[in-house]
């Protein structure tokens, strides 16, 4: 075996590294350390293969020759499925929502690797036929509550095996519809918001790996039918929704401290008042886009915000498409926006399955990722990979 112990090594140029060729080993017991930057320091014409740390994301990733993904580093990393969308990455899933009809398909669950793009997979089928739902995600299981019916129960699935869901046996405290957003830092998820029946500010918690009953968190600072939200693994973040009577979209953004019970504090304003967007995280900016404007105007707009920092929302780009009741769900550097409604009609022939997504530490426009196995609005969505992990 041959050994060269040198401090700085370069090419004949000596204007970059050398390129070694065959099988290298690194023995030493310490460390071996690559190259590091942020995403807009990425290679501007990378090559498949090459491996980088993402500053901005925190995680080692690696070029495949059409996008760069994360490097599996921990159990929330996934093989996906057969068919189109294969690969090994954060998993997302999408269940329940309207889709062209009454109750048609609206029990089926789809997942997506969320770092490689193509169609989504069938996962298994929901404990009802119910529409509306929020859902919330540990690394290992994802629940799912709410109904338009309005129902104190919770479902669950495992990501790691396809199959249909659960009950969770553990209830709401009261029975909930409207699509509440869900929360969660791994350990503790929160379902806020709905209707109960009425539009309300409830928060309930659960511990997501026990079966036990919801408890009171606290309250929201409005009333919120249809909100939307995301965290890191200190924050919650609870925005839009609408009071149905008068008619109020909400323009306000609330936030939590996860492992504090407690009502919720002002975060900031989006631009303006929205309901039925799609929102997601990871550890550092939550992404929100669509949904209904004032006059329930259907909208393409995306915006940001840093969930460390209280402040407005900020301009992030747009989507390939207006759309609203869609669901996001989101790894450690990419937001997929799946399903919703076009114009018109929100419950019969205008549902979307389309699937975008958009990187998340770089602003820009949605770009198409996929369709989902159904079309699908006011579903619910979620990772075992989002920014409260």
């Amino acid at each position: 075996m041959s050994r060269l112990n040198v401090s700085n090594l370069f090419n004949e140029n000596e204007d970059g590294a050398p390129v070694v060729s065959g099988i290298s080993t690194f023995s030493s017991p310490n460390y071996f350390v690559p190259p590091s930057g942020s995403t807009a320091q990425r290679p501007s014409s990378p090559g498949e293969g090459m491996i980088r740390f993402n500053t901005d994301s925190g995680h080692l990733e690696y070029y495949t020759g059409t996008h760069w993904a994360d490097v599996i580093v921990n159990n929330n990393e996934l093989g996906g499925g057969t068919g189109s969308n294969t690969g090994t990455g954060t998993r997302a899933v999408f269940c329940r929502g309207d889709s062209n009809g009454p109750t048609v398909n609206r029990n089926i669950i789809d997942y997506i690797t969320i770092s490689t793009l193509g169609n989504a997979q069938d996962f298994g089928d929901d404990i009802t036929t119910d529409r509306q739902a929020g859902a919330l995600a540990s690394s290992t299981r994802a629940l799912i509550a709410g109904r338009s019916s309005v129902s104190t129960a919770i479902s669950f699935i495992t990501f790691a095996s396809t199959g249909d869901a659960t009950s969770f046996t553990g209830t709401l405290l009261s029975a909930t519809g409207g699509s509440p957003a869900g929360i969660s830092n791994g350990t503790r998820g929160i379902f806020a918001g709905g209707i109960a029946p009425g539009a309300t500010t409830n928060m309930d918690y659960v511990t997501i790996a026990s079966n036990s009953n919801a408890q009171d968190f606290g309250d929201l600072s409005t009333t919120r039918d249809s909100p939307f939200g995301c965290a890191s693994s200190v924050r919650g973040i609870v925005a839009g929704g609408f009071t149905p009577s008068p008619g109020t979209k909400h323009a306000s953004i609330d936030y939590v401290t996860i492992s504090s019970t407690g009502n919720a504090l002002d975060f900031g304003d989006m631009t303006t008042g929205t309901d039925n967007a799609s929102m997601a995280s990871n550890s550092t900016r939550g992404i929100f886009g669509g949904g209904r404007h004032p006059g329930n105007t259907l909208i393409n707009v995306i915006e940001f915000i840093t969930i460390a920092s209280t402040g407005n929302a900020q301009d992030f780009g747009d989507l390939l498409q207006v759309r609203s009741g869609g669901r996001g769900a989101a790894s450690s550097t990419r937001m997929v926006f799946g399903g919703g409604y076009f114009p018109s009609s929100p419950y019969n022939d205008f549902t979307n399955g389309a699937i975008e997504y958009v990187e998340i530490a770089t602003t820009g426009n949605g770009q198409g990722f996929g369709d989902l196995t159904v079309n699908r609005e006011q579903a619910a969505g979620c990772s075992n990979g989002h920014g409260g992990l």
